[in-house]
């Protein structure tokens, strides 16, 4: 960790003191992005970015702000922070703001979590390039490919944070990501296309680039011949990266803040059964390498995990310290880290064996969900489910319902959950979902 970011925080609290605050609470950061895209044969962009910044929060007299700036010199940092103060010091009073309590920062786990891998530092140009070339080698190994595009993106972060009330806290992590796009040509004018991307914060994490390729050509190449899809009442099988998405949109609404603005379905169902007794999910920020692993979050709170729902009850939000106060709720933490459901024990090959018949989606486009209602509309595309296996690929469809009524319908949990993403889900199968073709 960058002792640089560590004194620069320190020095922004203690100015901020200086200058007349209450409180005060500074976060620098330094990031570190590279990007490589290959595109049908030749490298088409390389960008190297590195960025640094401080946010500092003031509390001064009963009122709040934050503020951030890339300026990290010692001298632009002080007249920086003292006008902070200072413009603090001219807003209305806020009754619910305060400083995290230092309770909170307490029981701070101390589990090694792995998150940073020197390989992803010492990663050169030839290497990046080593894998777009092999990303569009085999990706592009099909007479039916019309252009293939293939990604490789790495970097660094780092942050350290501190407070005037005794908390200190740093973290460091690193990521390494590549994937390609593929389209195909399909029947007159028309295309078909997919993609894949694996990604961690190792390097050693991540299947070879050839296995991924072959994943993203496949998945175009089941695309082939895509019709519009039915309008139909029958079984839906979400496939697990599919299904993280849909994960996402439901606990979009869980939190304080949207319960407390009137922009949520979840208001009151805390220690209700609200959904299907398949459904338990936790927010667990302690997993070794995950991507939003954490010791802490952005307040401060100490992490720990905490179930959201176990089996289909509503035991707790996302409540932050600011709408904890407004709401009456004890804080959990204000922002997700990585949320995991719990899988099932059938392969998505058993899942599809046991519905016989219905839609199989692989990716959402477009559509919405409202989360004050749960109301939701998803285009998407997937396959027809026939006889127990993937049948003719469609697309051109949409999925209606509500999320509160979808997931009460959730009738098993596959046990495959997709690994790339800080919401671990394995396949979802939900009963009587309504589709409507174009």
């Amino acid at each position: 960790m960058s002792a640089e970011l560590q004194n620069r925080a320190a020095q922004a609290v203690e100015m901020a003191k200086g200058a007349g605050a209450n409180e005060a609470w500074a976060t620098a950061t330094q990031s570190r992005d590279v990007e490589f895209n290959f595109r049908d044969g030749s490298l088409e962009k390389v960008k190297d970015t590195t960025s640094r910044g401080l946010n500092i929060e003031v509390y001064a007299d009963g009122r709040y702000s934050s503020h951030q700036t890339t300026d990290l010199n010692p001298d632009r940092l002080k007249s920086f922070v003292a006008e902070a103060v200072a413009i603090t010091r001219a807003l209305e009073p806020d009754k619910f703001r305060e400083i995290t309590s230092a309770a909170l920062f307490a029981n701070r786990p101390g589990d090694d979590l792995d998150l940073v891998d020197a390989a992803v530092a010492a990663l050169t140009r030839e290497q990046r390039l080593d894998w777009c070339q092999a990303l569009d080698r085999i990706a592009t190994d099909h007479d039916k490919v019309i252009s293939a595009t293939a990604g490789v993106y790495d970097g660094s972060f780092e942050l350290a944070s501190i407070s005037s009330n005794g908390f200190s806290g740093a973290r460091a992590s690193t990521y390494c990501w590549y994937g390609t796009s593929v389209t195909l040509r399909d029947q007159g004018e028309r295309r078909a296309s997919d993609g894949y991307y694996a990604g961690g914060a190792h390097v050693g994490d991540l299947p070879s680039a050839a296995d991924v390729a072959r994943v993203a050509l496949d998945r175009a190449l089941s695309r082939l011949g895509s019709e519009k899809g039915p309008t139909a009442k029958t079984t839906m099988v979400v496939d697990s990266r599919a299904a993280g998405q849909l994960i996402g949109r439901l606990l979009g609404a869980a939190s304080a803040r949207r319960v407390q603005q009137g922009q949520s379905f979840w208001a009151d169902l805390v220690g209700k059964k609200a959904f299907s007794d398949r459904l338990t999910i936790v927010d667990d920020p302690l997993i070794p390498r995950g991507f939003g692993s954490r010791h802490f979050d952005d307040e401060g709170i100490s992490a720990r995990t905490i179930p959201i729902i176990e089996n289909g009850e509503v035991l707790n939000l996302y409540v932050d310290t600011y709408y904890g106060r407004k709401t009456g709720m004890e804080p959990t933490t204000g922002s997700a880290s990585n949320r995991v459901v719990d899988p099932g024990e059938k392969s998505l090959d058993e899942l599809l064996a046991a519905v016989g018949e219905g839609v199989y989606v692989t990716s959402w486009l477009g559509g919405n969900a409202d989360n004050t209602t749960g109301d939701y509309s998803l285009g998407l595309r997937g396959h027809m489910i026939e006889n127990g296996k993937l049948g003719r690929p469609v697309g051109e469809m949409n999925v209606t319902g509500n999320l509160k009524d979808l997931f009460g319908r959730l009738e098993m949990v596959g046990n495959d959950i997709y690994p790339y993403s800080a919401t671990l889900s394995p396949s979802l199968v939900f009963g009587d979902v309504d589709f409507s073709g174009a």
